[in-house]
């Protein structure tokens, strides 16, 4: 049995800042096209699983986790 089928549904806790820029980003887009803050906002919503880091080439792309 799955954790999902226990629980039925789960929410993940975004701050304002972070569900402002879970709507901005859209797609895959290299990490550099944000700036310093959005990049740390970026990583914490990585470590949440909200938002996935890819490694292509020498740089970073990030893509939304989307059900």
């Amino acid at each position: 049995m799955k954790i999902n089928e226990l629980l039925g549904e789960f929410h993940i806790f975004l701050t304002n800042e972070e569900k402002s820029l879970l709507e901005k980003v859209e797609g895959v887009r290299p990490i550099e096209f944000y700036s310093e803050r959005e990049r740390f906002v970026i990583e914490n919503l990585v470590r949440k699983s909200v938002i996935t880091k890819i490694r292509k080439n020498n740089s970073y792309m990030v893509v939304r986790n989307d059900n």
